[in-house]
């Protein structure tokens, strides 16, 4: 089995692979693990970790703290989350090889169903192969050429690489999951951040009740939130940039320092196939079956690089691990129809299963319940802004539909509600936990509570 790509998808399937009997080899053309360990979540995570502690160094007063002269070295900032990426790559390349999973340096091409093409530093060779697995991930979608080239418009791979500069003024362009996080660390580090997005509302995709709380939040802050709203355009003047943006008729200008693209990502499937390789591709991306199959049945496609891809990383994992269990005759172990998805801000968001609106175009009656975190213990010891847990059950079955939290720790507590989602439990299953005081995590039992009236520690609502 041949490998392309060793990001989160690549690098599991490839050792996966090798504990399933399989001879593997994993082909790499940049660093392993791919866009997430190297330009995304990892060192984005990083940054954010170290800007939380700054501002929780100022803020420092209302728990008795007293720090003077409280400042930050962003120098210092990137050379840690270079450390921290630089460790986790070599540990990835550890354990490939530690599970018998060759690892190949250079650019493969599919030469046909049973042959890939490497080109490495040394020349090229030719490896057979009875399996492909194409896990080439994305790249970020960018301007204009007019735009992009400016200097001091970038994307994420330059925000995130080792040196990167940084910026007192800078505006994000996106307001998805991308802008909103590093809205976040620049914020918290005191710059003055504006946000631009098409769409009305800051992640568009996800419950309103998240992305009203989130802007709201974010304007408290002085983050300078301009929706529905589009580029025109951006020139350079006096040492700085100015970006031309149009909303409702009207249009303003807006002076930074630089300028972060963050408007989407693009499959990497460019010069992948050779000449008589006819993979199904939809706008580049690949089309694949439900076990991860292309059109042609030995060639599989996890990952970013998918057509339909929700771009997680632990979602490329888990279909890396499906597609090797199919190879193999096996049943494929993870539940895809449970993804959960996570926003790192401050506070977290995390999103699992249906929102209201999915469940009822479905045609299925819901019932929904909410708590606010601000009467959470645990949320008032560690001074949170607002933040609550929504859940959505069938209100036939009271089966969990979907959870929507936007909390302290949301990214961690979304796993129990996760595995609640693929397992079908029901609100009564979810209600008979004990969960431990005080936690974030009893926002959980008050919600599920809520959903039924029952709710001890609301105040009852108001009977119509």
């Amino acid at each position: 089995m041949v490998v392309i790509g060793a990001g989160p998808g690549g690098y599991v399937a490839a050792i996966r692979g090798a504990q399933k009997g399989l001879k593997t080899a994993a082909v790499e053309a940049w660093d392993v693990g791919g866009t997430c360990l190297n330009r995304g979540c990892i060192p984005t995570k990083s940054m954010i970790h170290s800007a939380h502690l700054y501002k929780s160094a100022l803020a420092g007063g209302i728990f008795g703290i007293s720090a003077e002269s409280a400042g930050f070295d962003f120098s210092a900032i990137d050379a840690r989350k270079n450390e921290v990426v630089g460790k986790l790559r070599a540990g990835t390349e550890q354990l490939l090889k530690a599970h018998g999973a060759a690892l190949i340096r250079g650019r493969a091409a599919i030469k046909s169903p049973g042959a890939v093409v490497v080109r490495t530093e040394g020349g090229e060779e030719e490896l057979g192969a009875k399996h492909i697995i194409i896990a080439t991930g994305s790249k970020p979608a960018l301007l204009p050429e007019r735009m992009q080239s400016l200097e001091n418009v970038f994307t994420t791979d330059e925000a995130l690489a080792p040196g990167a500069k940084f910026n007192k003024r800078i505006l994000f362009l996106g307001g998805g999951a991308i802008g909103v996080e590093f809205a976040s660390v620049y914020s918290d580090l005191g710059c003055e951040v504006t946000i631009v997005d098409a769409m009305e509302r800051l992640l568009p995709s996800l419950d309103s009740d998240i992305s009203k709380n989130i802007m709201s939040l974010f304007k408290k802050r002085g983050i300078n939130v301009i929706t529905p709203a589009m580029l025109q355009d951006i020139r350079e003047a006096n040492g700085g940039l100015v970006c031309a943006i149009a909303r409702k008729g009207e249009t303003r200008e807006v002076a930074c320092d630089g300028v972060l693209v963050c408007i989407g990502r693009k499959p990497v499937t460019d010069g992948l196939f050779m000449d008589g390789v006819n993979v199904a591709l939809d706008n580049g991306a690949v089309i694949v079956n439900g076990n991860m199959q292309t059109n042609i049945p030995n060639i599989y496609a996890i990952g970013d690089c998918t057509a339909g891809s929700v771009q997680l990383a632990h979602a490329a994992s888990a279909e890396g691990v499906n597609a090797v269990a199919h190879i193999v005759g096996e049943r494929p172990p993870a539940n895809l129809g449970a993804i959960p998805g996570c926003v790192y801000s401050n506070p977290e968001i995390a999103t699992v299963g249906l929102l209201e609106s999915e469940a009822l175009a479905r045609g299925v009656e819901v019932r929904s319940g909410k708590y606010l975190m601000s009467g959470n213990g645990k949320s008032i010891i560690t001074n949170e802004d607002r933040g609550f847990v929504k859940l959505v059950f069938d209100a036939k079955t009271d089966v969990l539909l979907g959870a929507h939290l936007m909390c302290a720790r949301a990214t961690d507590i979304i796993g129990e509600l996760t595995c609640a989602i693929a397992n079908g439990l029901t609100a009564g299953q979810l209600a008979s936990v004990v969960r431990p005081h005080p936690t974030y995590a009893e926002g959980i039992s008050e919600a599920v509570e809520d959903a039924f009236g029952a709710a001890v520690h609301m105040a009852p609502k108001r009977k119509p």
